[in-house]
């Protein structure tokens, strides 16, 4: 294992999770497909960096740096910066906010402490009452399986503005990562295949290839390490 992963989750109407992660050796990892957008602070040897990562619609290799410590806020679906539109930070054009000498960051002209694992909701808070931070309620009514009337136009609208992709690319992603769960899991391709709502196995495989980067076969020997892969249910 190159990276060690620790994940909490958060009652937070904003947080879906906080998670934290170490390295102690540094080599290719594979970044699987994400829906959510991201506030993560790196410290490596001499370098403190605090970047907003946004949703990532593909599988990437990433080269991991030895003897890296990370700490992320993991926000909901359909939270959104109104100053900074989601769909610009889409598959690592990530965004590094300026870390100043005290050891704070600038975001929308105010200089903040660093976010840490236990701090997380009252940070988010402080972000949340200065308007930095906000959220789409359509977004988590239609997630939570309420379309509040909406017309499958205004749905994507709303998908698009807050998370920079559509709700059914977003389905796929969760999708995805629920069937690879179950393989880790130890499932077999076929009930994992059937469990996640695939078609078949060839449809399984179609997917998890592009969206978390290797065949269910290559998933199953868990042969390369992924990036954090926190459990999923199925997407309806």
């Amino acid at each position: 294992m190159i990276i060690t992963f620790q994940e909490r989750l958060s009652d937070s109407p904003f947080i879906e999770r906080v998670w934290r992660s170490f390295s102690e050796r540094g080599g290719p990892f594979l970044s699987v497909a994400s829906p959510n957008l991201e506030l993560v602070v790196t410290r490596l040897p001499g370098l403190t960096m605090v970047t907003l990562r946004g949703p990532e619609t593909k599988a990437t290799t990433i080269e991991c740096p030895p003897n890296g410590q990370w700490v992320a806020i993991r926000f909901r679906p359909g939270v959104y910066l109104p100053s900074i539109p989601t769909w610009t930070l889409l598959d690592h054009r990530n965004l590094n906010l300026p870390v100043g000498g005290d050891g704070r960051f600038w975001l929308e002209g105010e200089a903040w402490d660093l976010p840490t694992y236990s701090n997380a909701e009252a940070f988010v808070a402080r972000l949340v009452r200065r308007g930095v931070l906000a959220r789409d309620a359509a977004v988590e009514g239609v997630l939570q399986g309420d379309r509040q009337a909406l017309t499958r136009r205004s749905v994507q609208r709303h998908f698009l503005h807050a998370t920079g992709m559509t709700h059914g690319a977003l389905r796929q992603i969760e999708r995805a990562r629920h069937a690879t769960n179950l393989l880790r899991d130890g499932a077999s391709i076929l009930d994992a295949a059937h469990e996640a709502g695939y078609f078949d196995q060839a449809h399984l495989t179609r997917a998890v290839r592009g969206l978390i980067g290797q065949t269910p076969a290559r998933i199953l020997r868990q042969e390369q390490q992924l990036s954090f892969l926190y459990k999923t249910a199925a997407a309806a």
